[in-house]
């Protein structure tokens, strides 16, 4: 045990080491990146925008962060003969791997709990900040149904729908509420039905009151078969802005998923998402043995450089057969469960094979 504990604390030293130098590297080109972008802020506001956005950029390269700190501890372990002592003490390789494992897999559980949450508000408080003026739309889900506000320098429109088609294109149960510059409402227009075309909303079956001079909007409520509202608005600007998943918590996001599916949209994205973060521990995991296969071996057997690059394109490799799937599920293309789940099993699978074959005690 007194072993295992000290083999997972120079994992888990390792791993924090590793973790702040690529933190400091992605905070420093985040901020070029700010700097070149918005040369007329503040230094200040532009180091808090990377300070914002840097968690996210971590968080996506959490597993290639993770084989980088398996293949520095084993070359350390090996190079000080350590590895040697172990085996000599006649504790074989697997037992030996067990500790940066299960250290990795309780890594990936609190990434996933904690530092998710963290990054997910870092990025929607940056998306915010870095958002530009009048007409931007915005969007939302709730128990109510679709929110939706687009506007320009004369007026304001907040749309309210009970569903929406898949498309983003046509909202049903619609009700508009036009506010003038100084907040005060306008108009209010409720419709059955509203379908987004050529830079406009068609209405059906609307019922409008005015607001803004009856002293009975009731009394002056107008009745029309049809009625064409201008839009700013586009069907990807709609889809776009309900919420990326990275911008929401992992503990909202069954709640979320619910919301798309009860409001008509598909929500395949965000579940694919779902259960790919719930799948990182194991690919956290595997991506430790990944390493280990290729370097907990002892430095004096040689090939050690030719070694490490091969730990390193493996683990690549499995970052991007693990984002493959992630687009072939999120295209429909494969089922959602088999698109998180078998990547990362069949890396830690493919590893424990090599880690058998190799192993000799």
């Amino acid at each position: 045990m007194r072993l295992s504990l000290y083999i997972a604390r120079r994992f888990l030293t390792t791993f924090a080491l590793v973790l702040g130098a690529f933190f400091a590297i992605l905070y420093l080109l985040d901020l070029i990146e700010q700097v070149r972008r918005l040369p007329d802020d503040t230094f200040s506001k532009l180091a808090g925008l990377s300070l914002l956005h840097t968690p996210a950029s971590v968080y996506r390269i959490l597993p290639l962060i993770m084989i980088l700190s398996a293949i520095a501890l084993f070359l350390r372990l090996a190079r000080t003969s350590e590895l040697v002592a172990i085996r000599a003490a006649g504790r074989s390789g697997l037992r030996t791997l067990a500790a940066p494992v299960c250290a990795a897999f309780l890594m990936g559980i609190v990434a996933v709990a904690l530092f998710n949450p963290i990054v997910a508000a870092t990025s929607k408080r940056y998306a915010i900040l870095t958002g530009t003026g009048a007409g931007i739309s915005d969007a939302s889900i709730s128990t109510d149904g679709l929110w939706l506000r687009q506007g320009d320098t004369d007026r304001q429109w907040v749309i309210r729908a009970d569903s929406v088609d898949p498309d983003g294109t046509a909202l049903y149960g619609v009700t508009f509420l036009a506010f003038g510059a100084d907040g005060q409402p306008l108009s209010r227009i409720e419709a059955a039905s509203a379908r987004l075309q050529d830079g406009r909303w068609i209405a059906r079956d609307v019922r409008e009151w005015d607001l803004a001079d009856s002293l009975n909007p009731e009394a002056s409520a107008r009745t029309s078969a049809e009625l064409t509202l201008t839009s700013d608005l586009t069907a990807d600007q709609i889809r776009d802005s309900i919420g990326a998943p990275e911008t929401i918590s992992i503990w909202d996001m069954p709640t979320f998923i619910t919301q798309l599916d009860r409001a008509g949209f598909s929500a395949r994205r965000h579940a694919v998402w779902f259960q790919m973060e719930l799948a990182l521990p194991i690919l956290l995991a595997a991506m430790v043995m990944v390493g280990a296969g290729f370097t907990m071996r002892h430095a004096r057997f040689g090939q050690t450089g030719p070694l490490v690059l091969i730990a390193l394109v493996s683990g690549i490799a499995v970052f991007f057969v693990r984002n493959f799937a992630q687009v072939l599920g999120e295209s429909g293309q494969i089922p959602i469960f088999l698109a998180a789940w078998s990547p990362p099993i069949a890396a830690a699978l493919l590893s424990v094979s090599l880690l058998l074959h190799l192993e000799d005690g």
